[in-house]
């Protein structure tokens, strides 16, 4: 462990436990609540946390505000579930931006990720989260990816499958190169130990299969636009660019009711990380992304390296921006085709990547999917209630008995989803984390723009 993680930790230890922690009881008073089990708003409300949980919740008039407990004022705010990021990207426990990543996720109220490149050392930090002993949040974990560098045949898929399952890894992360033989013994090991497999959609497997096997989510619509590509077409597709963006004027958008309902029916989870593709092949001009708000809390070359990657990226052989508009048109129609047949969407931006700064991409990628047609309601429950189910965890609600990851915003969220934004504290595991803490949790990242 780094000497500046230690001291970031000592330093929690000092601010967060002496001065968030002196109560195991808080109590939010007269607060508006968005219980997100349905699309209400219950007005006037006290909100009992003891311990990480949530004991009551009630009038204003009616609940006892037990003598111990920190009182935080909710009048006219609003109190929902804390937000999931999953698709993140989380470094070894060894590097000095751990504590940075994990201090931007909380302070945008993302209360649980999904690391979707696993390392061992992620093991005992998943522990040392859930216990308190490291601040960030609760953290869900795959292996080392399985891949076409790392994987030698379909024993050695298998292998490595028992392995990670053995180890105690939530999941198998799939990145591409794996060949069909080589993806169905990996799905096949899987299925057989119980163990969720996600990520990319082998082009050698392709769609149809990846939900045959029972592949857990897609992540980035992986395998999608190919699929809509005509039955005449090569199997690849071609040169398809980023995510098969350069195909798009070839495809069947009249297939895309029909991929949506297979997909449904298998029962496959999507993450779209709809921001990360747009940002990458829009025409948003690159010196507006660098300059946007959230870039302050990056490394300077960090940044230099994800204006590299967007200038790269629209200098691609074939690269076509009408192509690439249109690219994202039939994304959003897709997001909203698997939303209204059924198939279950979880929230991820994939961050940190390029222009997408933890915690504050996700927020980005809620406004992207209301712009796709989801509801503000429908969208946050892609990060509260969706992520609740399909991870099978105590969160994703208010109400009494939940695990207290709690998000309290100055202005209703299901009005306007920009709402989301407007962060007046975060409750993580039953701590309680003030606007001006997060203010200073920010401020100490704050590196200016070169």
């Amino acid at each position: 462990m780094t000497k500046r993680f230690l001291i970031f930790l000592m330093g929690m230890t000092a601010i967060g436990t002496a001065n968030l922690s002196i109560a195991d009881t808080t109590a939010f008073v007269n607060v508006n609540v968005v219980p997100m089990s349905t699309e209400t708003v219950l007005e006037k409300q006290t909100v009992i946390v003891e311990n990480g949980l949530i004991t009551r919740v009630g009038s204003v008039d009616q609940v006892r505000i037990p003598e111990e407990a920190r009182a935080v004022d909710g009048t006219d705010r609003f109190l929902m579930p804390g937000l999931a990021e999953m698709h993140a990207h989380v470094p070894d426990t060894q590097s000095s931006e751990l504590d940075r990543y994990f201090s931007l996720f909380v302070a945008n109220g993302v209360t649980t990720i999904r690391g979707m490149l696993g390392r061992p050392s992620h093991l005992e930090l998943r522990r040392q989260l859930r216990d308190g002993e490291v601040f960030g949040p609760r953290l869900i974990t795959s292996g080392p990816s399985l891949n076409g560098r790392s994987v030698s045949g379909e024993a050695d898929a298998r292998r490595q499958v028992r392995e990670q399952a053995a180890a105690g890894y939530d999941f198998i992360k799939v990145h591409p190169g794996l060949s069909g033989e080589e993806f169905k013994a990996l799905a096949e090991t899987a299925n057989e130990l119980g163990i969720p497999f996600a990520g990319h959609v082998p082009v050698a497997a392709g769609l149809d299969t990846a939900l045959r096997l029972n592949m857990a989510t897609i992540d980035h619509l992986d395998g999608y636009l190919v699929a809509l590509l005509p039955p005449d077409s090569h199997e690849s597709g071609g040169y398809g660019g980023f995510f098969d963006v350069l195909l798009a004027a070839d495809l069947e958008a009249d297939k895309i009711d029909e991929v949506a309902a297979a997909t449904a029916a298998a029962g496959t989870w999507n993450v779209p990380t709809q921001v990360l593709i747009e940002q990458r092949v829009d025409a948003t001009p690159v010196e507006e992304l660098r300059l946007r708000p959230e870039m302050k809390y990056m490394p300077a070359e960090t940044v230099d390296s994800w204006v590299a990657a967007k200038n790269g990226q629209l200098a691609e052989r074939g690269f076509d921006a009408e192509t690439a508009a249109l690219a994202i048109k039939l994304r959003r129609s897709l997001i909203l085709a698997l939303h209204e047949a059924g198939a279950g969407l979880l929230l991820g931006s994939d961050a940190p990547q390029v222009f997408n700064v933890p915690g504050f991409s996700l927020h980005r990628e809620l406004d992207v999917l209301v712009q796709s047609g989801l509801t503000p309601y429908e969208a946050l429950s892609t990060g509260t209630t969706a992520v609740a189910e399909f991870l099978g965890t105590n969160t994703g609600t208010v109400e009494a008995g939940k695990s207290a990851d709690l998000l309290l915003l100055d202005a209703n969220p299901l009005e306007d989803i920009r709402n989301s934004h407007r962060i007046h504290g975060v409750m993580l595991r039953g701590k309680w984390l003030s606007a001006t803490r997060l203010d200073e949790m920010l401020a100490a990242y704050a590196m200016g723009l070169p």
